[in-house]
């Protein structure tokens, strides 16, 4: 069963910079189509943004324009650049096998999430 382990959160004041890395095991990763999440406590998971298998992006509006996916499949692993955070932008970031087509779009596959990572995003 696929494996994802997250890391590079912390705290950044409002207009920072963060990477996210998530490294994938158990599977082929370079088949998937991938995507970070992020919840903030009480709300649901919600999709920030998306990388197919060939490459393709796809971006939540609230992400448009300030972060990057990225992946290499060599290393088994997407990153997320993050830039111009925002207060609103504070959450756990998690990574997963994500449904890119129809729809679907958005839809988690894997039932196994990972620990995430905490991005606090202070004033």
């Amino acid at each position: 069963q696929v494996q994802f382990v997250e890391s590079g959160g912390g705290l950044v004041q409002a207009g920072g910079s963060l990477r996210l890395a998530c490294v994938a095991s158990g599977r082929t990763f370079s088949a998937d189509d991938m995507a970070w999440y992020r919840q903030v406590l009480g709300k649901q998971r919600e999709m920030v943004a998306g990388i197919d298998s060939r490459g393709n992006t796809y971006y939540d509006d609230s992400a448009k324009g300030r972060f990057t996916v990225s992946r290499d499949n060599t290393k088994k692993t997407m990153y997320l650049q993050m830039s111009s955070l925002k207060r609103e932008d504070t959450a756990v970031y998690y990574c997963n096998r994500v449904m890119l087509g129809g729809s679907h779009y958005g839809t988690w596959v894997s039932g196994s999430w990972g620990q995430g990572t905490q991005v606090t995003v202070s004033a």
